[in-house]
C-alpha cells in the first residue's frame, strides 16, 4: 500500500479497524448528525444551499468533530490511521484535523472532482495525507471514492465553487479515474494533490465516512499561528 501511495498519490487498506470499532463509531457519528445544536458552527452542506423547506442535507460535513466529542479521538481509528500516516510520510506526522462527511439516502449529490490542497494555505512542507474511513459498505452507487493516479505532480488546478455554498471543484481529464469500493472498516489514503471524487448516494442506506488529515507537526503549528484551524468558511486558499 505504501508503494502504491508514493507512486500514485493514493492507496487502499481492506481493513483499518474492526467491526466492533465501526459500530462504536457509528453510534457517536449518528449522535452528532442528529445534534444540530452541538455541531453549530462546524456543520455545513457540501452539496450547496439546501432546497427551500428541506430538512435533509445533501452532503453533511462536520469539521473537527473531535472538539465536541472527545470519545472519537480516543478510538482505535485515530490511533491506527496515525500509525499509517507516519509510515507513509514520516515520524513527524500528526493529526491536523478530522471531519465527518455523510451522504443521506436518495440525496444523489456528487462530491465534485477536486484537490484537498486547494482548501489549504500554502505551506513550505507539502507532505499531507488524508485517511478516508468507511463506516458503511461503500460502492459506486452510494458514493465510494474515485482517484486519478498522479505520480509526483504537485500542480494545483484552478478551483471554483460547484454550487452556492458548496464544495470546490476543478475541470480535469477523468479517463484514468479508478473507483475504490470498501467494506465497513476499510479505508483509503490520499495526499493533498491527488484528484478525487465521489458519486451521490442513490441507495436506501447512509454513506458515513470519517476523514482524518495528517501533516508534519511543524506545519500544523505554522497553520495555527496563521489562524487556520479548519473550522472557518470554505474558500480557495491555495492558488
Amino acid at each position: 500500500m505504501k508503494n502504491h501511495f508514493l507512486k500514485y498519490g493514493f492507496g487502499k487498506l481492506e481493513k483499518l479497524i474492526s467491526e466492533e470499532e465501526v459500530e462504536k463509531l457509528k453510534l457517536l457519528y449518528d449522535q452528532l448528525l442528529k445534534d444540530k445544536k452541538r455541531t453549530i458552527g462546524l456543520r455545513s452542506d457540501l452539496g450547496g444551499d439546501a432546497e427551500e423547506n428541506s430538512e435533509v442535507e445533501k452532503i453533511t460535513q462536520i469539521m473537527r468533530p473531535g472538539i465536541i466529542e472527545s470519545r472519537l479521538l480516543e478510538s482505535t481509528a485515530y490511533k491506527e490511521a496515525l500509525k499509517w500516516a507516519k509510515q507513509l510520510l514520516g515520524k513527524d506526522m500528526e493529526l491536523d484535523f478530522d471531519m465527518l462527511i455523510n451522504k443521506a439516502p436518495f440525496t444523489n449529490t456528487p462530491t465534485p472532482w477536486h484537490q484537498d490542497a486547494a482548501y489549504w494555505i500554502n505551506l513550505p512542507d507539502k507532505r499531507a495525507v488524508s485517511c478516508w474511513i468507511a463506516l458503511d459498505k461503500v460502492t459506486e452507487a452510494n458514493g465510494c471514492m474515485w482517484f486519478i493516479p498522479k505520480g509526483p505532480d504537485l500542480t494545483i488546478h484552478p478551483h471554483q465553487f460547484y454550487s452556492k455554498g458548496g464544495a470546490l471543484y476543478c475541470e480535469t481529464d477523468t479517463s484514468q479515474a479508478q473507483p475504490i469500493p470498501l467494506q465497513p472498516g476499510g479505508c483509503t489514503f490520499h495526499d493533498g494533490f491527488t484528484l478525487h471524487y465521489s458519486n451521490g448516494n442513490s441507495t436506501t442506506s447512509q454513506r458515513r465516512a470519517l476523514i482524518l488529515n495528517f501533516r508534519p507537526l511543524e506545519m500544523i503549528t505554522l497553520e495555527r499561528k496563521q489562524g487556520v484551524d479548519h473550522t472557518g468558511d470554505r474558500k480557495v486558499r491555495n492558488n
